[in-house]
C-alpha cells in the first residue's frame, strides 16, 4: 500500500507540471548530451593488464607493515661482521673482487651448526639483496645496488646454499610441533624460514625482470638461472614442486607457522619465471601453430584487449523519461517508470550500491521480472529530478571503431552439424563427417558452407586430441610418441601423483582469504607471517593491523589466482588433456561456487579499497625518514583510482572460470544453477575494457537458459556482448535453441572426459603398466630355457611346493578337450 500511496501523487505532479518539467528538464539534459557527444571516451580505470605490477610493488609486497622493524636488523647484523672485515669502507666502495670474497665468507659462515649465527649470517645477505639502503640516498640506487648484489649472489651459489637451508627448516619438526602446540601463532615463530624465502623471492623477481643496460653476463645468468629452476635438480623435482609440498603441508595443519604469502609468491614468481609469462606464452602459441602447420592467429589477442575501452555508463535520465512518456501513451499502466539496465544495475544516488534486493529481481527463477519491476519510490523521485552533477557523471558515448574488434571462427564440429541439419532437410539422410559434398543441396547452403569455412579455426587442443585418438587405437603401427622436455611438461609430470592435494589446498588459502569468507573455527590461519608477538594496544595500532591484515589477504589472492592462471594456460598449450585434468580438480574442489562468492560483494569496494600505507612500503621506509602516521593519514590512504592488484585479482578469477567452463555445458549450468548473473552484472560496474570483456563472455554462455524474459530486461547486456566478445557463427547464444544441452548428459560429459584423461595418462606416463599390446614370446624352447631367479631356500620346500601347486591341483581333462 504503501508503494501505491506514494506513486499517485508522484504521477499527479508529474502529469500537472508536465509541461513545464518537461521542457526544463530536456533543455538541462540535451546540454549534457552535447557535452557528452562532444567528448571523446567515457572514463576509464586506467589499468594496464601485465604478467606483473611494477617491480617497486612487487618487492614492496613481498613485506607486511610489521617487518618493518626487521629491516634495521638486517642492516645491524650486516654492519657488525663488516666492520670486522672492511674496517671502516662502505660496500658500495669495494671493488668486485673484494666483495666476492665478502660473500665468499659469508657462504662459509651459513655453514655452522649453530642456528642463531646462521640466522645473524642470513640477515647480513638479506641486507645485501635489499641493496644495502643505508648507503643509499634514493630509492633508484637501492634498486640498482640491490640488482647488483642479487646477480653477484646468484653467481656466487647462495640460492644452492639457502635451498639446502630452505630444507631444513621445512623438516624442522621442533618447530613444526611447537607451533602446532602453540594457541596463537605470530611472526616470530617464522623468522627463519622468513628470512631464507624473502632472499629467494629477491632473487627470482630481480633476476627474472630485463632491463636494457643488463650486462652480457647478467643475460646468461638469467637463462642459467631459469634453466635451473625448470629443470629436475632438486631431489629429482623442480624448484617449483618444493613450493607446492609447503603449501600442502600448511594446509594439513601440519606446519602452521609457514610463512604462506612469502611461499606463494616465490611460488607464482618462480612459476612465471621458467614457463613464461602471458606474452611468451603468445609466441609459443604461434611456434605451435607453424609446427603443427595450421594457419596463423586471425589477430593477437593481447593486443586487441588492450585496444578496447570500457562500455558506456548507465542511460541519461532524460532517455528514462521519454521512455516513460512513450510506456503512458501507448498503453496505460500503473507501472509509472521502467528502470533502464545498462551495464547494468545501476543506482542512482549511489553508482556503486550493493544492492541485493534488485540482484533478487533480476534472478530468472524468481520470475524474470529483470529490471522491468516496479522502480522503488525513492529511486523514482531520484531519476525524475535532474540530477547533481557530482552524484552521477553525464552520460557519453564510446564511439567503437568500424566493424569487430575480434574475427569470428567457426569449429569444424559446428560445419558438420550445419550440414547435417541441411542434409536432413533438403535430401533426407546424412554422410556422417564429410563436409566436402555437397551435392543435392540448394545454391544457399553452398555460399553458407563457404563462408563458414572461411572462418573455420582450428585449434592446438583439436589437434592434441585427434592425435591422442590416433595413438589410442593404433599403438603398435604409430609407436611411442616423442615428447618434448619442456619446463612445463617436467613441472606437470612432478604435480601429477599429488595434484588433488595441491589444487584443494590452494582453493583452501584462496577461500581463507576472500573478503566475503566469515571467520570459521576450523579454517587454516593465514596470518601466522602477519601478526606480531605483541598484540596492538592503541587505536593507531589497531588501525595499522587491520590495514595490513586486509593488504596480506588481498597479495595472497592475487598470487594464488596469476598462478592458477599461469598453470592453466601453460598445461593447455602443452597438451589439452593435461589442462583438463587441472580443470576437473579445481572443478570438484568447488572452485566455480568459491569464486562466484569472491565476487558476490560490492566489487567496486573491493578494487578501489586502499589498504596500503605508501610511508611503510619498502624501499620507501628504508631510505625515507618516518613521518608521523595518524589515523587521519591512514583512513586517507593513497591517491590511486583503484587498487592495481585487487583489479588484477579479479581478471584473473574471471579468466580461470572462463577457462573452466568454455565448451562444456555440465560446467555452464553450474553457473545458472549458482544464479551468477547478478553477481556477474554488478562487475560490470567496474569501468575496465579488459574485465568486462571476460564477465560478458561469462554471460554470454548462459544467456540462452536464463529465459526470454531476462534477455529482454538486459538488451543493454546483450549489445555489449554482441559488440565485444567474439562471433562464432552459427552460435545461437541469443535465442536458447540449443539442442546439445540436455540436463541428463551432464555427468556422461564429465565422466567421458574423465576417461580420455585416464587413458591419456596411463599412455605416456605410466610406464610399467601391463599393456595388452605388449609383445609374447610362444617359442616353447625360448621360454623354459630362460634362468629364472629362485630364493635361496626354494630347494628346501620344492616338494612341498611341487605337491601344493602341481599334483594336488585336479585337472578336468573331459572338460578340457569339450571345450575345444
Amino acid at each position: 500500500m504503501l508503494a501505491e500511496d506514494m506513486e499517485v501523487p508522484l504521477l499527479n505532479n508529474l502529469n500537472d507540471n508536465g509541461d513545464r518539467l518537461r521542457s526544463k528538464g530536456k533543455d538541462v539534459f540535451k546540454e549534457q548530451q552535447k557535452e557528452s557527444e562532444s567528448s571523446m571516451e567515457s572514463p576509464n580505470l586506467e589499468f594496464e593488464y601485465g604478467d606483473t605490477d611494477t617491480l617497486v610493488a612487487e618487492l614492496s609486497e613481498l613485506y607486511s607493515y610489521t617487518e618493518e622493524p626487521e629491516f634495521a636488523l638486517n642492516r645491524d647484523y650486516f654492519e657488525e661482521d663488516f666492520r670486522s672485515h672492511a674496517r671502516g669502507r662502505r660496500w658500495i666502495d669495494l671493488s668486485a673482487e673484494e666483495r666476492r670474497t665478502y660473500v665468499m665468507r659469508l657462504l662459509d659462515a651459513l655453514e655452522v651448526t649453530d642456528r642463531d649465527k646462521r640466522l645473524k649470517v642470513a640477515r647480513a645477505i638479506l641486507y645485501l639483496a635489499q641493496g644495502v639502503f643505508d648507503e643509499c640516498d634514493t630509492e633508484v640506487d637501492v634498486l640498482r645496488w640491490s640488482r647488483r648484489n642479487l646477480f653477484l649472489l646468484y653467481d656466487m651459489g647462495i640460492f644452492t646454499a639457502l635451498l639446502e637451508l630452505l630444507s631444513m627448516e621445512m623438516d624442522n619438526s621442533q618447530a613444526c610441533s611447537s607451533a602446532v602446540r602453540k594457541p596463537a601463532i605470530s611472526l616470530a615463530d617464522s623468522t627463519e624460514l622468513r628470512v631464507l624465502l624473502s632472499i629467494m623471492y629477491l632473487m627470482v623477481e630481480t633476476i627474472r625482470v630485463q632491463t636494457e643496460d643488463d650486462r652480457p653476463e647478467w643475460r646468461a645468468a638469467r637463462e642459467a638461472f631459469k634453466n635451473e629452476l625448470g629443470a629436475p635438480l632438486y631431489n629429482g623435482e623442480p624448484f617449483a614442486l618444493l613450493l607446492f609440498s609447503m603449501v600442502t603441508k600448511f594446509c594439513s595443519m601440519n606446519a602452521p607457522h609457514f610463512p604462506m604469502k612469502k611461499v606463494l609468491l616465490l611460488l607464482w614468481k618462480t612459476v612465471l619465471f621458467t614457463l613464461g609469462g602471458f606474452e611468451e606464452l603468445q609466441e609459443m602459441k604461434v611456434r605451435g601453430r607453424q609446427r603443427l602447420n595450421l594457419p596463423p592467429l586471425p589477430e593477437d589477442s593481447i593486443k586487441v584487449v588492450r585496444a578496447m575501452r570500457a562500455a558506456s555508463p548507465p542511460a541519461s535520465a532524460m532517455e528514462l523519461i521519454e521512455q516513460q512518456q512513450q510506456q503512458k501513451r501507448g498503453r496505460r499502466s500503473r507501472r509509472p517508470l521502467v528502470k533502464q539496465d545498462s551495464l547494468d544495475t545501476y543506482n542512482e544516488r549511489d553508482p556503486f550500491k550493493n544492492d541485493d534486493a534488485r540482484d533478487e529481481e533480476e534472478d530468472p527463477e524468481d520470475g524474470d521480472s529483470g529490471m522491468e519491476g516496479e522502480v522503488d519510490p525513492l529511486d523514482r523521485d531520484v531519476i525524475i529530478q535532474p540530477p547533481p552533477p557530482l552524484l552521477r557523471p553525464p552520460a557519453e558515448r564510446v564511439n567503437f571503431p568500424k566493424g569487430l574488434p575480434w574475427a569470428p571462427k567457426v569449429r569444424e564440429k559446428d560445419i558438420e552439424h550445419f550440414l547435417e541439419t541441411s542434409r536432413n532437410k533438403f535430401i533426407g539422410f546424412t554422410l556422417g563427417n564429410d563436409i566436402e559434398t555437397l551435392v543435392g543441396l540448394p545454391r544457399p547452403i553452398h555460399e553458407s558452407v563457404k563462408t563458414l569455412k572461411q572462418h573455420k579455426y582450428m585449434s592446438i587442443a583439436e589437434v592434441q586430441m585427434k592425435r591422442e585418438e590416433e595413438l589410442q587405437q593404433c599403438p603398435l603401427s604409430l609407436g611411442e610418441e616423442e615428447v618434448e622436455e619442456t619446463p612445463a611438461e617436467t613441472l606437470y609430470l612432478g604435480l601429477l601423483p599429488n595434484l588433488s592435494q595441491y589444487v584443494i589446498a590452494l582453493l583452501k588459502l584462496l577461500l581463507a582469504a576472500a573478503p566475503t569468507s566469515k571467520a570459521k573455527t576450523d579454517s587454516i590461519n593465514i596470518l601466522a607471517d602477519v601478526l606480531p608477538e605483541e598484540m596492538p594496544i592503541t587505536v593507531l595500532q589497531s588501525m595499522k593491523l587491520g590495514i595490513d591484515v586486509n593488504r596480506h589477504k588481498e597479495i595472497i589472492v592475487k598470487a594464488i589466482s596469476a598462478l592458477l592462471l599461469l598453470l592453466l594456460k601453460h598445461l593447455k598449450l602443452n597438451h589439452v588433456y593435461q589442462f583438463e585434468i587441472v580443470s576437473q580438480h579445481l572443478v570438484f574442489a568447488n572452485c566455480i561456487p568459491l569464486i562466484l562468492k569472491f565476487f558476490n560483494q560490492n566489487i567496486m569496494s573491493y578494487i578501489s579499497a586502499k589498504n596500503s600505507i605508501c610511508a611503510l612500503d619498502f624501499p620507501h621506509c628504508a631510505v625515507h625518514e618516518m613521518p608521523e602516521l595518524t589515523a587521519e593519514s591512514l583512513e586517507t590512504g593513497d591517491n590511486n583510482q583503484f587498487c592495481w592488484r585487487n583489479l588484477f585479482s579479479c581478471i584473473n578469477l574471471l579468466r580461470i572460470l572462463n577457462k573452466l567452463t568454455k565448451w562444456k555445458h555440465s560446467r555452464t549450468m553450474m553457473l545458472v544453477v549458482f544464479k551468477s548473473a547478478p553477481i556477474l552484472k554488478r562487475a560490470l560496474k567496474v569501468k575496465q575494457a579488459m574485465m568486462q570483456l571476460y564477465v560478458l563472455k561469462l554471460l554470454k554462455i548462459q544467456t540462452k537458459y536464463l529465459g526470454r524474459q531476462w534477455r529482454k530486461s538486459n538488451m543493454k547486456t546483450m549489445s555489449a556482448i554482441y559488440q565485444k566478445v567474439r562471433h562464432r557463427l552459427n552460435d545461437d547464444w541469443a535465442y536458447g535453441n540449443d539442442i546439445d544441452a540436455r540436463p541428463w548428459d551432464f555427468q556422461a560429459e564429465e565422466c567421458a572426459l574423465r576417461e580420455n584423461i585416464e587413458r591419456f595418462n596411463g599412455r605416456r606416463y605410466d610406464k610399467n603398466r601391463n599393456g595388452d599390446f605388449a609383445p609374447v614370446d610362444n617359442c616353447l624352447q625360448s621360454v623354459l630355457g630362460q634362468r629364472v631367479d629362485l630364493p635361496d631356500d626354494f630347494h628346501y620346500s620344492y616338494e612341498m611346493w611341487l605337491e601344493r601347486e602341481v599334483f594336488a591341483q585336479p585337472i578336468e581333462w573331459e572338460g578340457l578337450l569339450a571345450d575345444q
